[in-house]
């Protein structure tokens, strides 16, 4: 049976195909496969080499740095499909990031803990926070649609620049997040972790810094090489394959930027440390809703590119069901297999709904 870091090693390969395919011209759906396979193992070694740095920087500012580079491959690959003016894709990575950690990541950690563990547990006010937090974030994409399509005529300036602005709330509220969860209320996140950090400390002399920070800069251009590669070709990828553009952006690009962390939260469920995997799905969330979604709205105004929060109401109703039913379940500070199952359900039914929606305006 291969472990995570044989499988990881072996979808390196797909670099170097990724690149050949493009160069070689094998054809725009062989070249999104392998460039979508090649994301996944960069995306795990930068996880790695930022876990790394952090042992040695010191829990704040590696909580920080965690923080900042956690998403860091939804955030390259959305800038480079934002610089080619592909905004629907661009919307629909952010509704498929936030939906799939929700449903996909913390569904399958509760249910094979659940099947190893009868019954587990977590902090239920860190779940409250959180869950207050994903509500403000649903609100902060359903006023600028709910604006659109109120208004007669609006002005597609005047809609981005209130967009500019609910972003520059979301990232100082995401600022504030951090402050609370590091600094004054940070022993609600230290529940189940604290063997973590005992283990890091110990190894923190041993961690050779000018190593991974090479290794994150150089698997930071690798990321950005293989989005392009990607971008480029998914339209007619798509098209060939006959998936929607829709169906791509909110379901398969997440879970290519997502697969090694998806990996880390149901691994540390199953060894009953269900904090630290819901730290890992739902902060992610977090961060795609009140960090990465605003700094491409402010990075679509500066580039030219009408980037906004108006998203197609479906994507819209699909964070909504996502955030209720997450909030409903984790509201206890317990799970089960069977809750667990019941996130997977949900998943499936938007997957299913998003494979079958028909093509929108925009989005090929």
């Amino acid at each position: 049976m291969f472990n995570k870091s044989a499988i990881l090693s072996i979808l390196l390969v797909f670099i170097p195909l990724s690149i050949a395919s493009e160069y070689l011209e094998w054809g725009a759906s062989i070249t999104f496969i392998t460039a979508g396979l090649a994301i996944v193992p960069l995306a795990a070694f930068m996880g790695q080499a930022t876990e790394e740095i952090a042992v040695v920087v010191g829990p704040n500012l590696g909580g920080l740095l965690n923080a900042t580079f956690g998403n860091a491959t939804e955030l390259i690959l959305a800038l480079v499909a934002l610089n080619e003016g592909l905004i629907g894709v661009v919307k629909a990575t952010i509704t498929g990031s936030i939906v799939g950690n929700l449903l996909l990541v913390m569904g399958f950690a509760m249910l094979l803990g659940g099947l190893r563990y009868k019954e587990q547990k977590f902090q239920s006010l860190a779940a409250n926070v959180n869950a207050s937090l994903m509500n403000l974030a649903v609100i902060a994409i359903l006023l600028p649609t709910a604006v659109q399509y109120t208004s007669s005529g609006i002005e597609e300036q005047t809609l981005q620049n209130l967009s500019v602005a609910v972003a520059v709330v979301l990232i100082l509220v995401y600022g504030l997040t951090l402050l609370f969860s590091m600094k004054t209320h940070a022993y609600l996140y230290e529940v189940g972790i604290a063997a973590e950090d005992e283990s890091a400390e110990e190894d923190g002399a041993n961690v050779n810094l000018t190593k991974w920070i090479t290794i994150l800069l150089l698997v930071t251009l690798g990321v950005a090489i293989e989005s392009e590669l990607l971008v480029n070709s998914l339209e007619e990828a798509t098209s060939s394959l006959g998936l929607t553009a829709l169906f791509t952006g909110v379901i398969l690009l997440p879970i290519i930027g997502n697969a090694a962390e998806h990996a880390t939260a149901v691994t540390v469920a199953m060894k009953n440390k269900m904090d630290l995997s819901l730290s890992v799905a739902v902060g992610s969330s977090l961060q795609i809703a009140l960090f990465v979604a605003p700094v491409l709205v402010i990075a679509g105004w500066l580039l030219g590119q009408p980037m906004d929060l108006d998203f197609n109401p479906f994507e819209l109703v699909a964070v909504a069901v996502a955030v209720l039913i997450t909030n409903s379940i984790s509201s206890d500070g317990r799970s089960n297999w069977l809750e667990g199952t019941l996130l997977l359900a949900t998943y499936a039914v938007i997957g299913l709904a998003f494979y079958f929606h028909p093509v929108v305006e925009g989005l090929g």
